[in-house]
């Protein structure tokens, strides 16, 4: 059953960085429900209620996971599934179904669903498997560009053998260059992902958290370069004419 939540936070994004969450559900009193349940647990939390709209933004590569209904309203939740891994997305999917027979929750976990929950459902074992997804995605998570090394599981960043300080908003803005490393990535993109609110070009938040990060890099902050009028790119090479200002 859909029951309610009494909040107790275990640490995952709160304590640890920032995790977006896609929940794609057409019941508003369920997806509200969600919606609550995963903010007070410290997720960032957008909403869709149809197939199209999903898929759309689960394929942006704003995302952490995905909470996906299996009946919506114009395209079914395993259309959605299937066409993300067709894109090539290795995105965490959570299926919620009311299919409860054998045959068709294979059918889900074949067509991508990395796990599913049967409604109706308890919400705390519905978090419990988002954070089990989450903590799969961080384990495998170990990046490493040039001299960075990001520990995904820990959440921490190693500039060669030293560990940076960042603040989560920090860590999560370089993830963000380096998943994109040599790719030039916009102001408005950034702010989405980091501060997931509208985009205010008058603002100046994001080259004051570019010039942090640049700062605690040293004599690494070349690798941050300011594409005038574009945006930024993380270089995992050298160049003359590279500009960090």
């Amino acid at each position: 059953m859909y029951t309610s939540w009494d909040t107790g936070r275990h640490g995952t994004a709160l304590d640890s960085g920032i995790v977006k969450v896609l929940v794609i559900e057409d019941d508003p009193k369920l997806s509200r429900l969600l919606t609550r349940v995963l903010q007070e647990e410290g997720y960032v939390v957008d909403c869709c209620v149809s197939g199209e709209a999903g898929l759309r933004q689960a394929a942006s590569g704003l995302y952490d996971i995905v909470v996906l209904d299996w009946m919506l309203p114009d395209v079914d939740g395993l259309s959605v599934c299937r066409r993300l891994r067709e894109l090539g997305s290795t995105l965490p999917i959570l299926m919620l179904t009311a299919r409860a027979e054998l045959s068709e929750r294979v059918m889900a976990l074949d067509t991508g669903a990395d796990d599913y929950v049967i409604k109706p459902f308890e919400i705390e074992e519905l978090v419990a498997r988002i954070r089990a997804l989450l903590r799969r995605v961080a384990g495998a998570g170990r990046i490493s560009v040039g001299p960075l090394a990001f520990d995904g599981r820990h959440r921490r960043v190693l500039l060669g053998s030293t560990p940076l300080d960042l603040t989560s908003r920090e860590y999560a803005l370089l993830l963000y260059l380096v998943r994109r490393a040599d790719q030039i990535v916009t102001r408005p993109e950034l702010w989405a992902h980091v501060w997931s609110t509208r985009f205010d070009p008058g603002s100046n938040l994001v080259e004051v958290h570019v010039s942090r990060l640049r700062d605690k890099l040293g004599r690494w902050a070349w690798m941050i370069e300011t594409i005038r009028g574009s945006g930024y790119r993380l270089r995992t090479t050298r160049t003359e004419s590279l500009r960090t200002a």
